[in-house]
């Protein structure tokens, strides 16, 4: 999960079915129904965090059972999905959280990368602690207050000083920036995958621990473990342009959709309906919640929310 930004390192986490980003190079493999002309196919690139799979799971489920599409999916890392989507290895990606260097290089320079449109959903990235240690400790929500809370964050992973807890190197943050130009006594620690991330603030949650996360919105997490967001200096317009001198919050992001520009002009009612294809931040919780607590398959759950939404989708059917 889950604001991914200009001066941040691509990517999101990688998350196993369990959860909000990473994978294989699809710049060295393909699926066999990418940009495959005149045929009712589709390759959906799908990232690994739940909310993506989300996406995935009901446009696929809907492609295949409303409109007679064959529908293929891999699992990606987000630059490398944009090189991808480019060579017409994949033909859509349905989340995005923000890559205006890809954004500048695909669609305004190449033109081999169409917008395809909102996906309906505004994404943002934060640093979060628990609700019930915010509670006891009002001031820890203040980026200001997080030095006197560092030694009840510290753990054997964070050398020291107090741990804020990342998913995987892939995703996008700023973190690293942030504790050294906000001159923090904080130590980051990549937790591997989202799915691992997850692992441990359950487990912190279960003791009844603090801890200190990098963490993102929409997130089905937030059901099971309330968490508060700790305020960092406001984000303006730019202040992340720097990668090295990022020392500021991350933006809210409205994520988007884009296809492949060959596959936007000629997949027919499979394109339309991708472009067509626009939900709540509620309709994404819902079908997260059931794919990473459930434990439904993405399919399992597409078709469960489906069943219940019939007005919703049927509006994204191309006439």
């Amino acid at each position: 999960m889950r604001v991914r930004t200009t001066s941040a390192v691509a990517g999101a986490s990688a998350l196993l079915l369990l959860t909000g980003c990473g994978a294989a190079d699809m710049t060295k493999q393909a699926s066999p129904f990418a940009n495959a002309q005149g045929a009712k196919t589709v390759t959906l690139s799908v990232q690994s965090w739940v909310g993506a799979q989300a996406n995935v799971g009901v446009a696929r489920y809907l492609l295949e059972h409303e409109l007679g599409y064959r529908v293929d999916t891999v699992q990606v890392d987000e630059v490398p999905a944009w090189d991808a989507l480019s060579q017409g290895r994949v033909d859509a990606i349905l989340e995005d959280w923000g890559h205006p260097d890809q954004e500048k290089r695909y669609v305004e320079d190449k033109r081999t990368i169409a917008p395809g449109g909102d996906l309906g959903v505004t994404g943002h990235i934060g640093w979060y602690v628990p609700t019930y240690f915010a509670k006891r400790h009002p001031d820890v929500t203040d980026w200001k207050n997080l030095g006197k809370y560092a030694d009840q964050m510290r753990t054997p992973e964070s050398g020291g000083k107090g741990q804020l807890l990342d998913g995987s190197p892939s995703y996008v943050t700023n973190d690293k920036a942030l504790v050294t130009n906000l001159k923090l006594d904080y130590q980051v620690v990549f937790a591997g995958s989202e799915a691992a991330q997850i692992t441990q603030m359950k487990q912190f949650a279960k003791e009844g621990k603090p801890f200190l996360t990098y963490w993102y919105s929409p997130q089905w997490l937030f059901e099971k473990i309330p968490m508060t967001e700790v305020k960092l200096p406001a984000y303006k317009e730019g202040c992340d342009a720097d990668a090295a001198k990022v020392a500021c919050a991350y933006p809210h992001t409205p994520l988007k959709k884009y296809l492949n520009a060959d596959f936007a002009r000629t997949g027919g009612r499979a394109a339309a309906f991708l472009k067509n294809f626009k939900w709540t931040t509620e309709d994404q919780n819902e079908v997260s919640l059931m794919i990473a607590n459930d434990k439904l398959t993405p399919q399992e759950a597409a078709r469960k929310w489906a069943d219940r939404h019939r007005s919703t989708w049927r509006s994204w059917l191309p006439s």
